[in-house]
């Protein structure tokens, strides 16, 4: 069988059995510094028990406002195989005088019995994406020992957790890490303690909080601190930060592999074009050899950020081969560009006798350079009509305003048919499509959703209220042919929306 066969072959059934241990009762006690109610194991790691499956560990964290305590009872009722707690209980149980420290204490001790290189991800934007995509090649070309973080578990609890999931037979983890605070990644990357740490890019995400973009970098930089001796950091070379990132990186002794366009970059994008059936068809320069594979999700922002998965699948001495079949297999994530055919009321029936429209579902998350990119991207898609269903760009501070007003150069630049504007923070841009601060489409004294024509302009309605916003689009009639694009930060709730509207999926 040659090695293309071995690739593409992947096993219809599980070979091992998926409620096999993952610790014991013994090793936890040890390393978790507790006492043991008894002899038990465990296969997995939980930390809320509505999400309990059978045979795992219940971690009774406790928070301002919640005690996990109080579901133990429910999460023995699920399955759970023990708990930890710092209280007897009753059912198999680890007692620790701290829960959360013992859960971080568990994945400190799972990082220590790793067996394959780690790999940390952070960035601004797209970091969900990049260490999904690793994680897919990785997992194909060990059949099945790769570990990641799942979801956006990237903070002081989801890391941690992350770690303690981690099977001792993974030959490759790969975490994900986030932050909006200065001194958070370093934190996180002490706990991780990659062999390879990658940044997407740098954006002006959690600038609130931060305060300049310069903060942000450095911010980001901070993953470099947890390298493993002999480490790489995988930076991008067509950021205007990329020499501050490289600095720092080579202040810490580690090794500087870029990715991008730039013409010195390690591994650098020689061509992209069109692929048949949607997506890229990209070439790759390593400087030892040049790489050709398909990328499924349209966008040159994914494009960018596959370079950085080949780049970090290289660093480990991964499967490049593997790596090009799962970018190209491996289409948007839920609220990350997602793209659903979904059925619509208006226009003309297709060739099938349907009315279909194309949903893209970038609901969880916004800022100002994602948002600029993806309303690129959806000038892009051919569409008898294009909406744009755009939420609040949250934790900008005092640079809010600017940031939201200067979205109107992209929604125009994107032919964009009729955008619904979503939220408080959306006024400046209103007030930008309106003309006039009179003529804002939105007024909250008398609750009415007017869409507003400006000639050259962009019709728009600016909505308070996800609520606001499906009766704005039902107003304004969906048709056969239209794609709509819903974007913003995830605390605006427009996952709502896009679940509402993928009922209507085909």
């Amino acid at each position: 069988m040659n090695a293309h066969a071995r690739i593409l072959e992947w096993p219809v059934e599980a070979v091992e059995d998926l409620t096999q241990a993952l610790w014991d009762s013994a090793t936890l006690a040890r390393v978790m510094q507790g006492r043991a109610s008894g002899d038990f194991t465990v296969s997995g790691v939980e930390i809320d028990s509505r999400d309990v499956q059978r045979g795992d560990l219940f971690f009774a964290l406790k928070g301002e406002a919640m005690d996990g305590h109080r579901f133990v009872e429910g999460a023995f009722a699920k399955g759970a195989g023990a708990a930890v707690v710092d209280r007897p209980v009753d059912g198999p149980h680890i007692l620790v005088e701290d829960t959360t420290q013992a859960l971080e204490r568990l994945g400190a001790a799972s990082r220590a019995r790793a067996r394959g290189p780690i790999i940390g991800v952070t960035g601004s934007v797209g970091k969900t994406g990049v260490k999904e995509a690793i994680f897919d090649a990785l997992e194909r070309a060990s059949r099945g020992d790769a570990h990641r973080s799942v979801k956006s578990y990237n903070n002081h609890v989801g890391v941690p957790l992350s770690l303690a999931r981690m099977p001792s037979r993974a030959r490759f983890g790969i975490f994900e890490m986030g932050m909006n605070h200065a001194g958070e990644i370093a934190a996180l990357t002490r706990q991780v303690r990659p062999n390879v740490a990658v940044i997407t890019t740098i954006a002006p995400a959690h600038i609130e909080m931060l305060g300049s973009m310069e903060a942000i970098a450095d911010a980001k930089a901070e993953i470099f601190e947890g390298l493993e001796p002999g480490g790489i950091a995988v930076i991008p070379a067509d950021s205007p930060y990329f020499h501050r990132l490289k600095e720092a990186a080579e202040a810490l002794g580690v090794e500087v592999v870029s990715f991008g366009k730039a013409a010195d970059a390690g591994v650098r994008l020689l061509d992209t074009v069109p692929a048949i059936g949607g997506g890229s068809l990209v070439t790759v320069d390593m400087r030892d050899r040049r790489v050709c594979y398909t990328v499924a999700t349209p966008g040159e922002h994914h494009v960018i950020n596959s370079l950085a998965v080949m780049a970090a699948v290289r660093a480990v001495k991964g499967d490049l081969g593997a790596a090009g079949v799962a970018l190209a297999e491996m289409g948007g994530l839920p609220g990350r560009g997602a793209r659903l055919q979904i059925d619509v009321p208006g226009g003309a029936p297709d060739a099938e006798g349907r009315r279909r429209a194309l949903l893209i579902d970038e609901s969880y998350n916004a800022n100002p350079a994602s948002m600029r990119a993806t309303l690129e991207q959806l000038g892009r898609t051919p569409a008898a009509r294009r909406i744009a269903v755009l939420g609040s760009m949250k934790e900008l501070g005092e640079h809010g305003p600017a940031f939201h007003a200067d979205l109107a150069v992209p929604l125009a630049a994107a032919k964009v048919d009729y955008a619904v504007l979503v939220g408080g923070e959306m006024g400046p841009l209103a007030d930008i499509l309106a003309d006039v601060p009179a003529n804002a489409s939105k007024s909250p004294e008398s609750g009415k959703t007017d869409s507003v024509p400006l000639g050259k302009g962009v019709p728009f309605a600016h909505c308070l209220t996800v609520r606001e916003a499906a009766d704005a689009l039902r107003a304004f009639g969906l048709e056969q042919g239209d794609v709509i694009l819903v974007k913003g930060s995830n605390s605006v709730g427009l996952a709502s929306l896009v679940t509402e509207l993928g009922k209507q999926e085909g």
